[in-house]
């Protein structure tokens, strides 16, 4: 068996950190429906639960993030390029998960929403590339 290292305790953390901030997303939104019948305060409930996990999660995410940059070093151009792509998928997770979180009309939560959802996966997804 192969011992634990600096490099996968790192990597470790930031898919850890990813599970729950994307995964928890997608939990969520399923359980949306589930959540309204069992009463209208209900789904407030379950993401202000939600929330006291996923944004140190998100704050994980951005640390191990920069300890990957920093670790894997300069690529070359292409690299670089679908690192740029990956740091606006993370800033627009980010952000629109904020104005979610505030939103006052159920139409703007659920844009929002989804807006946070597929910035998420879009982020996992790059990021597979950078680590492939």
């Amino acid at each position: 068996m192969r011992a634990v290292d600096v490099e996968t305790l790192r990597l470790f953390l930031h898919v850890l950190a990813a599970t729950v901030w994307v995964g928890g997303q997608i939990t969520l939104a399923a359980l949306v429906p589930a959540l309204r019948a069992a009463g209208a305060d209900v789904p407030k409930a379950a993401a202000n639960a939600f929330n006291r996990i996923a944004w140190p999660a998100f704050g994980v995410l951005l640390l191990t993030g920069i300890w990957n940059v920093v670790a894997e070093g300069d690529k070359g151009p292409a690299y670089q390029r679908t690192l740029m792509l990956k740091y606006t998928l993370v800033v627009a997770s980010g952000v629109t998960a904020f104005v979610h979180a505030r939103a006052r009309s159920r139409r703007a939560m659920a844009v929002f929403g989804a807006l946070t959802g597929l910035t998420a996966v879009a982020a996992l997804l790059v990021g597979i590339l950078l680590a492939a």
